[in-house]
């Protein structure tokens, strides 16, 4: 994935002039600045949500990408477990119960989104990226609205399930990128 010169702002507002940036596959890159900075408009530019002005967007994968996105992003009418079959339809029932389980959301697959806390949508929300498995992961915030141990072992399922796939991450805390730095190479861009 690479950014290559991309000047890209909004109305009255420029946030990036001739900016690149180019993450290696496996590779762990952790945004950090102050709000306001630009960190989500730069995941959405990668995913392609966004278009440059000027420069090119290059290496978007063809597969899709595996992306927490800052809201939660459920479908309200669809239970937890069919969210998550929505995004990720060629995983099967036992994988995706599976990894609920493994961020405590095991009894949980039956419940409509509205019925969950926001740190439960949250989790929900990590374990459709993690199920996806995309060669590229765009995570805003990730775990934003997690306690300390919520927030490892979603870590953990991430650095597992996304262990070869270039990984970036905005986060407002240098201890959320650290426990996204096992099994990669971890660079740190300030925004």
């Amino acid at each position: 994935m690479e950014l290559c010169h991309i000047t890209f702002g909004y109305p009255g507002r420029e946030l990036f002039r001739d900016f690149s940036l180019r993450v290696e596959p496996g590779e762990r890159v952790i945004l950090t600045g102050a709000s306001g900075r630009g960190k989500t408009t730069l995941l959405r530019l990668m995913a392609g949500l966004e278009v440059p002005r000027e420069g090119a967007v290059q290496g978007i994968p063809a597969g899709g990408i595996s992306m927490v996105f800052q809201e939660n992003r459920l479908f309200p009418g669809l239970t937890v477990l069919e969210n998550l079959t929505m995004a990720v339809p060629g995983a099967g029932r036992g994988e995706l119960l599976g990894l609920l389980e493994a961020v405590g959301l095991g009894g949980e697959a039956e419940r409509l989104p509205g019925e969950l806390s926001g740190g439960m949508a949250r989790r929900v929300a990590i374990v459709r990226a993690a199920a996806l498995g995309s060669s590229l992961a765009l995570l805003d915030e990730p775990f934003a609205g997690l306690d300390g141990e919520n927030r490892r072992r979603a870590a953990q399922l991430l650095t597992e399930r996304l262990g070869g796939a270039a990984l970036v991450a905005a986060v407002h805390h240098r201890e959320e990128g650290e426990l996204l730095g096992a099994g990669g190479r971890l660079r740190w861009v300030e925004l």
